[in-house]
């Protein structure tokens, strides 16, 4: 049986499809193996999790949640799903600061890759990463904690599969909250673009879904931060927006189910900080996609452009989604020390159409110098990321130091490291 992502764009090459159920069988596993990789919930659109050798999916572990509300963090296993382990923390009344747009995806992969939900004031998922388990490459458990050495934490929590398999995480969490999303349309595209800064700041987490449209941005997307029983919020129109009369999917033609509940209902966090719900597939389920980071102070320009560049996007493009994300200091986060506008793109699943699109956009683009997602599709040649990366230097030194005998090295890795 071939083993494939979630989108099914890639078939892995792994030799060997591995689900251990403990930590000490990961340890034989990687001991044993010349070439190893660890998959998550396989929501990479790339090569990044793919390995010629042995593949190993943490998801049979047992889903460790530990919570230590003295130090205000939760200890997980590392192949809990965020859907999972946001269930329980809110049934203990506590919280994560953020969530992705959708909860399927495992924790140690969204981490690894710096995925994000959005948010002016909220960094990338990995931002609440206090400690981690690593099982390295002599098959030894390693613990690092940002306690006790945080430059490394810095260097290895963004870390691409690169230094090992994580098999434990500890995250910083805060007391239970709840959130109203309100979902606006017709917000004029002058105006996002104009007052981009001040939209992106209006609520706790705010989403642009557009088809870079020259007159208008289609959903403006607002959740805000509400006291608990507050109910329904009346807000009204804001930036010349309407606000919708419905729940809304963000690709307006398809039904609004999958899609947390909107209306200014306010709920727990978890059932509001996602666009999908946990028991629905999310976005289309057919798709491909991309994602670029630009510095804040460049995104209205770099919307600007892709404006212009409406005509030859269209063809190919389901829905696209701009979102901020807070300034961090990981090493290989696309938003290491800058606040960055992220421009997220859902394509038609064909690869042979979409490619000379996205080729033709990333140059368009290059001007702004934009970072991609480790996780999404990019036309960028390695040695282009890796120009724009400002410590990748420093984590391929640690990388050599972690895996001298590359035993987590892959394709992917190899065309970014020298």
């Amino acid at each position: 049986m071939v083993e494939r992502n979630w989108a099914g764009n890639i078939d892995y090459s792994a030799t060997r499809f591995h689900t251990p159920t403990s930590v000490d069988e990961v340890q034989s596993i990687v001991v044993a193996a010349s070439k190893v990789r660890a998959v998550g919930s396989r929501h990479s659109f790339n090569t990044i999790a793919d390995t010629d050798g042995d593949l190993v999916s943490l998801a049979a572990l047992p889903p460790q949640v530990e919570l230590d509300t003295q130090a205000g963090t939760v200890t997980v296993g590392g192949g809990i799903k965020y859907g999972e382990l946001s269930t329980q923390l809110h049934e203990n009344g506590w919280a994560l600061a953020n969530l992705a747009s959708l909860p399927h995806i495992s924790v140690a992969g969204a981490c690894a890759t710096a995925t994000h939900g959005s948010g002016a004031g909220n960094g990338n998922l990995a931002t609440a990463v206090q400690a981690m388990e690593i099982v390295t490459a002599s098959g030894d458990l390693v613990d690092i904690s940002r306690d006790d050495d945080p430059l490394l934490m810095d260097a290895l929590t963004v870390g691409l599969g690169a230094f090992g398999i994580v098999t434990r995480l500890t995250l910083s969490v805060e007391p239970t909250f709840e959130v109203a999303q309100r979902v606006y349309e017709h917000l004029p595209m002058p105006t996002a673009i104009d007052r981009l800064d001040e939209i992106m700041r209006a609520g706790y987490s705010v989403s642009l879904f557009t088809s870079w449209r020259r007159d208008e941005v289609e959903q403006l997307w607002i959740k805000r931060r509400v006291a608990p029983g507050s109910g329904h919020d009346d807000e009204w129109s804001r930036f010349g927006a309407t606000p919708a009369t419905s729940d809304m999917h963000p690709i307006a033609e398809l039904s609004a189910e999958p899609c947390t509940e909107q209306m200014g209902v306010a709920g727990p966090w978890h059932a509001r900080l996602p666009h999908f719900r946990m028991g629905f597939t999310p976005s289309s389920g057919e798709e491909l996609q991309s994602e670029l980071f630009v510095a804040a102070a460049d995104a209205p320009a770099a919307i600007q452009t892709l404006v212009e560049l409406h005509d030859v996007l269209a063809p190919v493009l389901m829905i696209s989604e701009v979102r901020a994300v807070a300034a961090d200091t990981l090493w290989m986060s696309p938003c290491y020390q800058r606040e960055c506008i992220a421009l997220h793109f859902t394509w038609l699943q064909s690869w042979p159409d979409v490619e000379p699109v996205l080729e033709a956009m990333e140059a368009a683009l290059a001007p702004f110098a934009p970072r991609p997602h480790w996780g999404k599709l990019s036309t960028l040649a390695g040695e282009v990321v890796r120009a724009r990366g400002a410590r990748m230097d420093d984590f391929e030194r640690v990388v050599n130091e972690w895996d001298p005998t590359q035993k987590f090295r892959n394709s992917y890795l190899a065309d970014l490291l020298t």
